[in-house]
């Protein structure tokens, strides 16, 4: 079992920091905006809130998976909402028959102690994805950033074509003394060094 519990609590803290009008900022997602992002967090959060409870409804047209965020669907509540989102994620992935069996969040079905490295995986990226598109700084707890690390490195071995569609871009060259967050993050295909343009 994985706390997740450090890294969406940084999430959380974020929020704070992201003003209304950088919606439309760029982040380190491609064509993705913060609004999206944001929108990202949400539907992801609630996919994971699932998998760990073991309870997708049969309808989930109301909360979007990964690649189905957008701009235009953010909630305009969203300043409320995700904290709480993000606490019950990590409140969720506490109890442990949330790791055990098999579980599904966005249309793919595994091991649930693999989703849980999944969804912190998710968390911690989009973390840092936030905090750069927003000028924050962003902190990764050790435990957090080994197991990303280990998950990201893990998929930048597998054949890009073998991948989940849309899981991480081409990875990006990072120097193996680099620190392990930005290690994780060029094996997830980014570049520890993006600012917005």
């Amino acid at each position: 079992m994985l706390d997740l519990g450090p890294a969406t609590r940084e999430v959380t803290h974020l929020l704070d920091g992201v003003r209304d009008d950088q919606l439309s900022d760029p982040t380190p997602c491609a064509d993705t905006s913060v609004a999206a992002l944001l929108d990202h967090l949400l539907g992801l959060s609630l996919a994971f809130i699932w998998a760990a409870t073991k309870s997708t409804p049969a309808d989930t047209s109301a909360a979007p998976g990964p690649g189905r965020a957008t701009a235009e669907h953010l909630d305009p509540e969203w300043r409320t909402v995700l904290p709480r989102r993000l606490a019950e994620l990590a409140e969720v992935w506490q109890v442990p028959q949330a790791w055990q069996g098999t579980a599904e969040a966005g249309g793919v079905t595994m091991p649930a102690e693999q989703l849980g490295v999944v969804a912190l995986d998710e968390v911690v990226l989009h973390g840092w994805d936030l905090a750069r598109a927003t000028g924050q700084p962003f902190t990764c707890d050790p435990a957090s950033t080994a197991a990303v690390l280990e998950f990201t490195r893990a998929a930048a071995d597998v054949a890009e074509a073998d991948r989940p569609p849309g899981l991480f871009g081409p990875a990006v060259d990072v120097p193996p003394n680099a620190p392990p967050l930005d290690r994780a993050l060029g094996f997830a295909g980014r570049d520890p060094g993006w600012t917005p343009a």
